[in-house]
């Protein structure tokens, strides 16, 4: 049954949800609109005993007034807030929605981006910083995923109203007394429970940018709790070691930034964007005729104030456009298309991402070439979704296809490669998938997250292959490694001790863990 908020945003279709809350897409009745409707559970905010009525009362005054001081705020890097209030016990923010892709899928379809866009989007975020922190106001949330890169390259900052509302004076630790957020963007002082201010939404940019670059965040690890460790503790890994062609500047930028100390970050963000300058794209003299079918961040930058071009018209299958999402335009763009396909991603309504995607990708090869981003973004998006539905036999000959069209040293073609093996490896090919895991492991920096996964798969593919002790001897010398660096309790060391156990009974050999 559909539901009505406010008595007039008539909920459509959930497109992304949290500890706290969800996101809806909806309809404005009263003004005929899409909107994007945020619903806050105030029950799943934990207070302390005996002050739990007073508290809820306390988070909706808070909540209200920041979305206030949110809807004050006009800057084209803010999402637009219309509205705001309390349905059927829960706290609802009405806000703008906006159209094309997430940063987060951007690097994950695109893999590190080049350094011109990603410049882009972080000066980009901060003439949006600037203006939010010139309001009082700290983001604490700023992530891939609440960025959205609208399809002429503008970035966007979204989920301020949330951020700010939960606590407008510490951080938001202080409310639930467990961090609320992204480990993998969060602040040293924010991890540990100390005020947060405009300099550790400087902290999480530096992470973003990092990203950007070198397609992974600064500070990887297994659980939430290894990545806030490493967030106090570790020294980031210098950007160049990971990408040579990154420039000095830029390495230096993002050092500074990911700082443990405050005090030894940029003092705001409008110090951050005077070192970005040298890097953002130039205005060219050209008229812009066309978008690009994958948003890219540096054409805000290239065509400053150009009108947006007339839409080029796609047409689906009667079954896919039945079942998209309402309202719906008739005829949208590729790129628009395609964002609508991120929309059913988050949405986990993957019968329909493959119907979209099997639309999309005949006409895009023929207008635009197998190798070209929105054909390997659609297909990476098919790909990845058959694997969730553990299709590996129509998985494999898209990752294939994805491998041969991919740039030479591409992260993200390993990363399809990887999953290449898993589907052999499921298909029963185990001396195909050793080979291609062998392949993967040898190209991956020394210490790719990917690497102890590989390591492993090669040990068990080793004795399934009819070499047990060769694969026990590998499993082995993980084990160790593992077990010297998360500790004896860790769930890959126990998951590792049992690889072992089981080899064990068919080697000749002692087996040291045996009792």
């Amino acid at each position: 049954m559909s539901r009505t908020v406010g008595e007039r945003y008539l909920l459509a279709e959930k497109i992304g949800h949290g500890g706290m809350g969800q996101v809806w897409a909806a309809h404005d009745r009263r003004l005929d609109r899409r909107v994007a409707v945020k619903l806050l559970r105030a029950d799943a905010v934990p207070y302390p005993s005996g002050h739990g009525d007073g508290q809820a009362d306390l988070l909706r005054q808070r909540f209200l007034r920041e979305c206030r001081i949110s809807a004050a705020l006009d800057h084209p890097g803010l999402v637009t807030v219309y509205d705001a209030g309390v349905d059927d016990e829960e706290l609802y923010l009405v806000m703008q929605r906006v159209p094309g892709l997430s940063l987060a899928d951007l690097i994950a379809e695109e893999g590190p981006l080049p350094v011109e866009q990603a410049a882009a989007v972080a000066g980009q975020l901060c003439a949006a910083l600037g203006a939010v922190h010139g309001a009082r106001v700290v983001h604490r949330d700023l992530k891939p995923s609440n960025v959205m890169i609208r399809p002429d390259g503008r970035a966007v900052l979204l989920d301020l109203g949330i951020a700010a509302a939960l606590d407008p004076t510490a951080t938001r630790l202080t409310l639930t007394g467990s961090p609320i957020g992204s480990p993998a963007y969060m602040a040293p002082e924010q991890a540990m429970a100390a005020d947060a201010d405009r300099r550790s939404d400087l902290y999480a940019l530096g992470c973003m940018l990092h990203e950007m670059l070198a397609g992974q965040p600064p500070f990887p690890a297994p659980t939430a709790l290894g990545v806030l460790r490493r967030q106090v503790d570790d020294p980031p890994v210098p950007l160049r070691r990971l990408r040579a062609e990154v420039p000095a500047a830029v390495e230096a930028l993002v050092l500074r930034l990911l700082a443990k100390h405050p005090a030894e970050r940029p003092a705001d963000a409008a110090e951050v964007h005077a070192m970005l300058l040298p890097l953002l794209p130039a205005p060219t003299g050209r008229v812009r005729t066309r978008l690009p079918a994958v948003p890219d961040p540096g054409d805000p930058y290239r065509y400053p104030h150009h009108p947006q071009p007339a839409a080029d018209p796609v047409e689906l299958p009667p079954a896919a456009a039945a079942r998209a999402p309402a309202p719906r335009p008739e005829q949208e763009t590729l790129s628009g298309a395609c964002a609508r396909l991120s929309d059913l991603v988050e949405a986990g309504r993957h019968t329909e991402v493959l119907d979209l995607a099997a639309a999309l990708l005949p006409r895009a090869v023929a207008e635009q070439g197998e190798a070209a981003p929105l054909v390997r973004t659609v297909r990476a998006i098919r790909a990845r979704t058959l694997l969730t539905e553990r299709r590996w036999a129509e998985a494999l000959p898209e990752l294939r296809r994805l491998t041969a069209t991919a740039a030479p040293h591409d992260p993200a073609a390993l990363d399809h490669r990887r999953h290449a093996a898993r589907c052999l490896e499921h298909l029963g090919h185990p001396a195909e998938a050793l080979a291609e895991y062998r392949a993967v492991l040898a190209a991956l920096p020394p210490e790719a997250p990917a690497g102890a996964e590989l390591r492993e798969r090669i040990g068990l593919l080793l004795a399934a292959t009819g070499h047990t002790a060769t694969g026990w001897q590998a499993l082995l010398e993980l084990l160790l490694e593992t077990e010297r660096r998360h500790g004896p309790h860790h769930p890959d060391v126990h998951r590792l001790r049992t690889h072992l156990e089981r080899l064990g009974a068919h080697r000749t050999t002692t087996n040291p863990y045996a009792t």
